[in-house]
C-alpha cells in the first residue's frame, strides 16, 4: 500500500480557517475474508484521512476477525476500529449499529468489497459544504469487469439520468454513501429493520430521507470501486435482487413509475453484462493457469 496520506485540501472551506467536518466510515462485514483487507487499506489511503474506520463484524466464520485485528497490528496509529455484531443476523442490524456507534459529523457507509479512491473522503466533505445537503452518493467503477473506464463512465451517466427520472426522490446507492450524523439520527427510529431480507436497505434510507425533506445529494466526484460478483447469480437469483425495489416500494405504497426505472435499466443489462463478467472470470482462471 502506498504510504497513508493525511494532507487537508481546502474542499471549499473558504480560507481554511473553519475545522473540517470529520467522517467516519461504517463497514458491514459478513464472511468477507477475501475483500476487507482492499477495502480497509483503499479506506485508510485517503488525501484526507476518516476520523474513524468502523469494521462491524455480524458472526462471520471465516478470517474477518483475523484480518481486521492484524491491519490493526500493522498500522497502530489508523483509526480502525473493529466491532461485533452478534445480536442477529443481516446487514440492516449491522448497518445500523456501526451508523450508531459512529462518532463523526458524516457517516460514510460502504461494502466490504468497496475500493474507495483517494479522494473519496475529500469528495464527501465537498458534497456537505452544502448545509443542505443530507446525504449523498455517487458513482462506482466495477474493478473485476472489462472495459473499466468505459463502465464508470457509463454507470455515472445512467445514475445522473435517473435523478432527472425520479424526480423528488434521488435514491442512495449502498456501496457508496455518506449521511450527516444528524440526518442518520432523524430517521433511525423509522427505517425499516426488513426481518425477511426483502428489501433494498439503502432505497429504504432514501425514502425515509425524503419524508422528512431532507436533500440526496449526487456527486459524480465521490468514486468508489467494487466487485461486479452480483452478476455471478444465476437469473433467477438476479431478478429477485432486482425486485427488491419493487418490495420496497409496496412497502412504503409507492406508485411512482418513474422509481421504476432502475430496475428496467438492471434487467436489461443483465444478458450483456453477465457475459462479459462470465469472459472476465474465464481469462483471469486460464491467466492463473
Amino acid at each position: 500500500m502506498a504510504q497513508v496520506r493525511r494532507r487537508r485540501q481546502n474542499c471549499g472551506y473558504g480560507d481554511g480557517m473553519l475545522p473540517l467536518p470529520t467522517v467516519s466510515i461504517v463497514i458491514p462485514a459478513y464472511n468477507e475474508q477475501d475483500t476487507i483487507k482492499a477495502c480497509v487499506l483503499a479506506a485508510l489511503d485517503q488525501t484526507i484521512m476518516p476520523f474513524e474506520i468502523i469494521v462491524v463484524d455480524n458472526k462471520s466464520t471465516d478470517a474477518t476477525a483475523s484480518v481486521v485485528r492484524a491491519l490493526q497490528s500493522a498500522y497502530p496509529e489508523a483509526p480502525i476500529v473493529y466491532l461485533q455484531q452478534n445480536a442477529v443476523q443481516g446487514l440492516i442490524p449491522t448497518r445500523n449499529f456501526g451508523l450508531d456507534q459512529a462518532r463523526g459529523d458524516i457517516v460514510g457507509r460502504i461494502d466490504a468489497d468497496s475500493v474507495l479512491e483517494p479522494t473519496w473522503v475529500a469528495e464527501v466533505i465537498r458534497a456537505f459544504d452544502d448545509p443542505e445537503v443530507a446525504a449523498s452518493t455517487g458513482p462506482v467503477i466495477y474493478y473485476d469487469m472489462p472495459l473499466r473506464r468505459f463502465g464508470a463512465i457509463a454507470d455515472d451517466a445512467i445514475r445522473r439520468a435517473m435523478i432527472v427520472i425520479t424526480r423528488d426522490y434521488h435514491l442512495l446507492f449502498g456501496s457508496n454513501m455518506a449521511l450527516r450524523a444528524t440526518a442518520w439520527k432523524a430517521i433511525r427510529g423509522e427505517v425499516c429493520l426488513d426481518t425477511e431480507d426483502e428489501f433494498h436497505e439503502d432505497v429504504d434510507i432514501s425514502i425515509h430521507l425524503h419524508e422528512h425533506g431532507l436533500k440526496v445529494a449526487y456527486s459524480s466526484e465521490m468514486v468508489t470501486g467494487m466487485s461486479a460478483r452480483r452478476l455471478d447469480d444465476n437469473p433467477r437469483e438476479y431478478y429477485n435482487y432486482v425486485m427488491r425495489f419493487e418490495r420496497t416500494y409496496k412497502k412504503h405504497k409507492i406508485r411512482s413509475v418513474a422509481l421504476r426505472a432502475p430496475m428496467a435499466v438492471l434487467l436489461s443489462a443483465y444478458p450483456a453484462l453477465k457475459a462479459m463478467r462470465t469472459n472476465e472470470l474465464r481469462k483471469e482462471a486460464k491467466a492463473a493457469e
